[in-house]
């Protein structure tokens, strides 16, 4: 089975003190994890190595960035190098959210520069992907996400795919309380998942965990997980809350 994944996105909240609890609250939740199931916790650069040594001894716990820079080093004030993330021993980073993308216009092109840079660091990266509320009503959604993946991703080799994890975030969707039907998350997974096969094959596709990244709550975890071409979830807001991010963590196949 392919790797089943919960990753939490704390975005831009929580006291140093607040990630503390949430974290000891979750542990103490007593979650358990199969040998295929993954929790990441991607949590705001002041707090990274908190949390690395938090969960540290804890089964597939482990953390992640939420940026990384394009460049290897240099002066890039207030930038975080995929370099130093390796070098305080974080094994996972989040490249291309939607809202990296939108606030601060970030290129395919710049994300493909980071995925790189991940991958010369032995960090895995977290490829964000999806399409606007305009793109989805114009009905081009597929060839949208199909442009990102292959602008971003296209020039790894088959072997680093493996190693990466895709999230598809309907951005229409991603704190708006809408949630895409569970029918219109595994269609773009499997479109996702088909493109990858088009350009790597069947088998290499097969092997890459494809998350749903759009209000995922504890009352809707188990159903979108159930599809068979969604393997976890990239959860913000309920992944502020112990209780509702252990649910979901419960609902990993």
């Amino acid at each position: 089975m392919r790797k089943q994944i919960a990753a939490a996105n704390w975005k831009m909240n929580l006291s140093y003190a607040e990630g503390e609890k949430l974290i000891d609250e979750l542990l103490a939740a007593g979650v358990s994890l199969a040998d295929h199931q993954q929790v990441v916790l991607a949590v705001p650069f002041p707090y990274l190595t908190m949390a690395r040594d938090r969960v540290a001894g804890q089964k597939n716990y482990s953390v992640a960035a939420q940026n990384c820079s394009q460049h290897e080093s240099g002066a890039y004030t207030g930038d975080t190098s995929a370099a130093m993330l390796a070098s305080i021993r974080v094994p996972y980073c989040v490249i291309g959210h939607s809202e990296r993308r939108e606030y601060f216009h970030e290129s395919n092109e710049e994300l493909a520069r980071k995925v790189d840079r991940s991958f010369a660091h032995s960090i895995t990266p977290i490829f964000c992907c999806g399409e606007p509320l305009e793109i989805r009503e114009a009905g081009t959604q597929n060839d949208y996400v199909a442009q990102q993946l292959s602008e971003s991703l296209f020039h790894l080799s088959a072997e680093q795919l493996t190693q990466l994890v895709v999230a598809y975030e309907p951005i229409w969707a991603i704190g708006t309380g809408k949630t895409a039907s569970t029918e219109q998350a595994q269609e773009m997974h499997a479109h996702l998942r088909a493109v990858l096969a088009k350009q790597y094959g069947a088998e290499i596709a097969d092997q890459v965990p494809i998350l749903y990244g759009g209000s995922v709550k504890a009352g809707n975890a188990a159903e979108l997980f159930a599809s068979p071409d969604v393997d976890g979830g990239l959860v913000g807001g309920a992944s502020l809350v112990a209780a509702d991010f252990a649910a979901i963590i419960r609902a990993l196949k």
